[in-house]
């Protein structure tokens, strides 16, 4: 049983599939005048579009693919720290990842001011927290579109609003958010966004989106014959390209869970698609979420971090941290995995997170995260080994 899938979920066959062909059949350098490096220019471009139409980006070149979410944060957060001025506050909150706070925390070197938006006892972030800590010198503001490790929802669309209101830019890690509800990085009005391919069905790769007009004027490393201009400027060497090609096809699967494909399918039925299944996801794991929130609760000793309330279970998705009792957290993931029940213990990446909830950042806590492929039956028996390891 794999409830370890915030850590990275499992791959469709048709993604195993799209990166052999890949390797089997174009495993060339792209740019090239001949037939498989123009196939894989094709492989990219479709990738782009593909990604673009995911997020409800406005333009494909705004789509840059790498290595992982954390280096997207880095090559941003070593652009903006030329760009501070007397714009040198920077915002990060306390429910965060790590990549998406020691890599704004480098740039006090660079003469940034961090600024820091703390989670309630509730385990949420609050847009009215953070406006007592806007400016006009916040340059920016970072932040989880979902938490991690409390698998906290947060009002992105309200924290740009809030942000732009001083004339600061908006960047989220939505690598915990993508695998379980609709991204709209027009209706958020964010400015720049990460995810990972391999938390949303996909390979071991990341893509930054951004603003084009962002990353146009953000100064990266590139070389002399790269064009300065998105998406290259971002992409610095060579990237994996089977990845691109099996993300496209984990893009393309989730899309089949809207609904039939047409054979005269246009960019804005697959988005409408991926609507439907997104809906779908969001409205089957928020059963999930409910039954495992209540059952955990139910156990003695137990205590769950973050959202507990039922009534309010759209606020979080299917990631819970708790711990049970005086128990190490190692030694319930050691019992359960002996059980065959894949969950992970410890800080989840996020030590300060743990530290405010009065958590040793060396045991933390346990997690179980859940994806639209578990089912109701592998909750009840999480819950029933959970009760058995309780009263050991």
């Amino acid at each position: 049983m794999f409830f370890d899938n915030a850590a990275g979920a499992q791959i469709p066959e048709k993604v195993l599939d799209a990166i052999n062909d890949h390797l089997l059949t174009r495993n060339v350098q792209r740019g090239g005048r001949y037939r498989e490096s123009q196939e894989v220019d094709a492989t990219i471009d479709r990738a782009r579009r593909t990604v673009a139409v995911f997020l409800n980006a406005a333009d494909p070149n705004e789509i840059a693919f790498g290595m992982n979410a954390t280096s997207f944060i880095r090559v941003i957060s070593l652009a903006l720290g030329q760009t501070l001025n007397d714009r040198c506050e920077i915002v990060v909150s306390d429910l965060d990842h790590e990549a998406n706070i020691a890599t704004w925390l480098a740039l006090e070197r660079e003469g940034a001011i961090i600024r820091w938006w703390k989670v309630r006892d509730d385990g949420q972030l609050y847009v009215e927290d953070l406006e007592q800590l806007l400016s006009s010198k916040t340059r920016l503001v970072a932040c989880t579109a979902a938490s991690n490790a409390l698998g906290t929802i947060v009002d992105v669309a309200a924290v740009a609003k809030s942000a732009h209101a001083v004339g600061a830019e908006v960047f989220l890690d939505a690598v915990q958010y993508a695998p379980h509800a609709l991204i709209d990085v027009q209706a958020w009005k964010c400015d720049y966004l990460v995810c990972s391919g391999y938390k949303i069905f996909g390979p071991h790769m990341g893509f930054l989106w951004g603003r084009h007009t962002a990353l146009s004027n953000l100064p990266t490393f590139r070389e002399d014959f790269i064009p300065n201009t998105p998406p290259l400027k971002i992409e610095a060497g060579t990237f994996v390209y089977e990845n691109v090609a099996g993300m496209t096809a984990a893009i393309e699967y989730l899309s089949e869970l809207g609904g039939p494909v047409r054979e005269d399918e246009f960019t804005t039925s697959r988005r409408e698609r991926l609507v439907r299944a997104m809906q779908k996801i969001q409205e089957y794991e928020s059963k999930l979420s409910g039954a495992l929130l209540s059952g955990i609760a139910s156990i003695k000793g137990a205590v769950v971090y973050g959202v507990r309330d039922p009534k309010v279970i759209r606020q979080r998705g299917p990631t819970l941290c708790f711990n049970l009792g005086d128990a190490p957290p190692a030694t319930v993931t050691t019992k359960l995995a002996a059980r065959r029940i894949a969950v992970r213990d410890g800080h989840m990446y996020s030590p300060r997170l743990m530290k405010r909830l009065g958590l040793s950042p060396d045991s933390g806590a346990v997690r179980a995260s859940l994806v639209h492929y578990n089912n109701h039956e592998e909750v009840v028996q999480f819950l029933t080994a959970l009760e058995e390891i309780a009263c050991d």
